[in-house]
């Protein structure tokens, strides 16, 4: 390895190193926020000394931090207003009031509802996310009742940044496997 890639090398390791340290104080600077989750994995060295990317991250972050609370507020900082769902569940509005709908249903259901980034990827506007749900089922779903029962699933999110905010998402959800652990549907557990 040539000294000038060994630098640049050492560098984006440092640059790195340096968005982790940040992030892992728990709060942004600018807004004080000190509920955000961490990325437990970031990938992207290459984009995150730029001033782009600690946005993007800091959007993602903020959106993760809505699913632990259901805050409208946090919503409205991670989103963009003509948020698009590009993978909307049947019955769920478009855009920043359907989610605000489908947190307020699935808190309900999951009082202690928490949500982890355990890998993220940026690539310029873009972040992919694999998150990691946990709880427990203490509450109502629809006519069901919880009885305590412990969830715990993953999610994928793909995400376009615009202006520091959330235009689009897709995602996928274990929602099979959420179902079967509070006993909703049945069939062979996982």
């Amino acid at each position: 390895m040539s000294g000038l890639h060994f630098m640049q090398r050492r560098f984006r390791i440092a640059s790195t190193a340096a968005v982790l340290s940040l992030l892992s104080a728990g709060a942004d600077a600018r807004t004080g926020e000190t509920s955000l989750p961490v990325p437990q994995h970031l990938f992207g060295a290459q984009s995150l000394d730029s001033g782009d990317s600690a946005t993007t991250i800091l959007a993602a972050r903020r959106y993760a931090a809505f699913w632990n609370s259901g805050d409208a507020d946090m919503a409205r900082l991670a989103l963009a207003p003509d948020f698009t769902d590009h993978t909307l569940p049947a019955g769920r509005p478009q855009g920043v009031q359907g989610l605000l709908q489908a947190s307020a249903t699935f808190l309900a259901a999951v009082p202690d509802l928490k949500v982890e980034i355990s890998d993220m990827l940026v690539a310029g506007d873009r972040v992919t996310l694999r998150l990691h749900f946990t709880g427990h089922f203490s509450g109502k779903f629809g006519e069901h009742s919880g009885k305590g029962q412990a969830i715990d699933f993953q999610a994928f999110d793909f995400y376009k940044i615009r202006d520091g905010r959330i235009s689009d998402n897709w995602h996928l959800e274990d929602n099979l496997h959420l179902l079967q652990q509070m006993g909703v549907m049945t069939g062979a557990k996982p």
